[in-house]
């Protein structure tokens, strides 16, 4: 059987109005496609709608085989135990009590042909970097990160013949990357990947572009891509450049026949006041001259009108993507000056600072560590949302906190509102100036939170802590790549390089740590020591 999806006139908006896709047509058949296109272009909201999670308002999908979809953001009952979670409790069950005696007739039709399911489980847990977790442990004993790869290895033991990955490697940490790029390389069927991580692009067959509610086409993987599009603008921007020189020739000849027109009705009615020619016939010349004069003027207005088509042709095909525009006003550190500082820190979860930490000046640092480690734990005790078991951690500048989940929000305000609660003091129309950097313009800054994608939502949470009053003079962010396009990070990675303050970034993106110039690399492993980029990039 040929394992395909095939979407015909796809049309969805969201509930306020707001529309996502038109007439969308697009069909994804064997092999690896990388779904991109920037924020808020309906990426994600493809893959729901295929998976069946949302319904479109018109338009069908079709899908040949069994489904399976990872989620961008990974939500599962703490409560739950892995085998649950993994979707062979039932099975595990029924196995166990027939290996005690139990020889009910319901217990060998919920085993089926899968007898060596726990197996299966076990190794597929071994292969994603999981061969430590218990299948009897639960989930809120795992990390964010393990329970991404949990939900990853729940569908690799289903078998699914068509599977979605939206922005997979998000919370995962180098170790579990490798693995999870080594299950993509490998999948035999239908496989469509949303992601900013270039090295799982790379691992692609082919690229689906959407843009502007299209899908164009590239073969080969994510370089590939990039080395063909850049031909396409550079032949794009050619295009434009000659259709501007076209236009600027049509001006000239239509303003340069219109001068000879003038003067043509001038010389004519001189002659008719002369009266140097019958009536008739002077009528008769007027006449045809005026006759010429509108043919002439006609053709050179619809040259005029072709070249400026041309122009607005030759312009559309020009990617003029805009990109975050981030200011951080008032944020400087003077060199020296005492920034944070932790004392004999222990937090929950077993993580610990020995002794004391000191942060001086406008240092950046890497926090840096497996999933699980407790990055986030320490981060969420510095900003004073968690109290540590023991010991102290005090901040003496102004600072905020971007967290991982991006709860910052409220999803039943709108973005602007959101924004304002952070700056009271702020008037409306500076708010709005403020949003409209972050591209959250007009009606745009109207839209209500839990409408918006997840870049969208991570460019209003930073706007709003970046309006917020007093100014961060320590910035502290986790994750803070998970949810952008490329075009975003590399804005952030801008901003961040003209940041005048403090910096912690906990994350598991080499390239961006090392683009924002990193000063000082922290690793936490149970406990919080210094270490540098080539122990972090070597072998884990």
């Amino acid at each position: 059987m040929n394992h395909s999806i095939t979407c015909t006139s796809l049309a969805f908006s969201w509930p306020d109005g707001t529309p996502v896709l038109e007439g969308l047509d697009v069909a994804f058949g064997p092999g690896r496609t990388g779904l991109v296109g920037v924020n808020g272009s309906g990426k994600s909201t493809l893959l729901k709608l295929i998976a069946g999670e949302l319904t479109p308002a018109d338009g069908t999908v079709r899908v040949a085989g069994d489904i399976g979809h990872l989620p961008q953001n990974v939500t599962l009952d703490t409560a739950l135990r892995v085998d649950a979670a993994l979707g062979i409790a039932a099975q595990r069950a029924a196995l166990h009590a027939i290996e005690s005696g139990d020889v009910s007739e319901a217990h060998f039709e919920t085993v089926g042909d899968d007898w060596d399911v726990e197996e299966r489980a076990l190794a597929t847990l071994g292969e994603l970097g999981l061969g430590h977790v218990d299948l009897d442990r639960t989930i809120g004993e795992v990390s964010g990160g393990e329970s991404v790869l949990l939900r990853l290895a729940a569908l690799l033991l289903r078998r699914p013949d068509v599977l979605l990955l939206d922005e997979p490697t998000n919370n995962l940490d180098l170790y579990a990357r490798r693995r999870l790029y080594a299950a993509v390389a490998a999948w035999p069927g239908v496989l469509v990947v949303v992601s900013h991580d270039r090295e799982l692009l790379d691992l692609v067959d082919q690229i689906a572009d959407l843009r502007s509610g299209e899908v164009t086409w590239y073969g080969g993987n994510f370089s590939a891509y990039e080395e063909a599009l850049a031909t396409e603008q550079d032949a794009a921007e050619r295009m434009v450049r000659v259709a501007e020189a076209d236009l600027r020739k049509q001006k000239r000849e239509l303003a340069d026949a219109q001068v000879k027109l003038a003067r043509r009705r001038r010389y004519g009615q001189k002659m008719y006041e002369q009266k140097r020619e019958p009536k008739i016939v002077m009528g008769a010349r007027k006449r045809a001259a005026q006759e010429s004069a509108g043919k002439h003027r006609i053709m050179h207005e619809e040259k005029l009108a072709e070249a400026k088509e041309r122009l607005d042709d030759a312009a559309e095909a020009v990617r003029d993507d805009d990109e975050i525009r981030v200011d951080l006003p008032h944020t400087a550190v003077p060199p020296g000056r005492e920034v944070l500082t932790l004392m004999d820190l222990r937090l929950a979860y077993g993580a610990r600072v020995e002794g004391g930490f000191d942060l001086r000046g406008p240092e950046r640092v890497a926090l840096v560590g497996r999933n699980g480690a407790g990055k986030t734990t320490l981060l969420r005790t510095i900003a004073g949302e968690l109290v540590p078991e023991a010991g102290e951690a005090h901040a003496r500048v102004p600072l905020r906190f971007l967290p991982q989940r991006l709860d910052v929000l409220d999803g039943d305000l709108t973005v602007a509102e959101n924004v304002a609660r952070f700056a009271p003091g702020a008037t409306n129309n500076r708010v709005r100036a403020r949003l409209a950097r972050f591209l959250f313009r007009g009606a745009r800054a109207d839209q209500k939170a839990a409408t918006l994608s997840g870049g969208e939502r991570f460019r209003a949470t930073l706007a709003a802590l970046m309006l917020a009053e007093p100014a961060p003079q320590l910035l502290m962010l986790d994750e803070p790549t998970n949810n952008l396009d490329m075009a975003s990070v590399r804005q952030l990675t801008t901003a961040l390089e003209s940041y005048e303050g403090a910096l912690i970034v906990a994350s598991h993106d080499l390239p961006f740590l090392e683009s924002v110039g990193i000063t000082r690399w922290l690793l936490l492993d149970g406990e919080l020591r210094e270490t540098t980029a080539e122990e972090v990039a070597g072998p884990v």
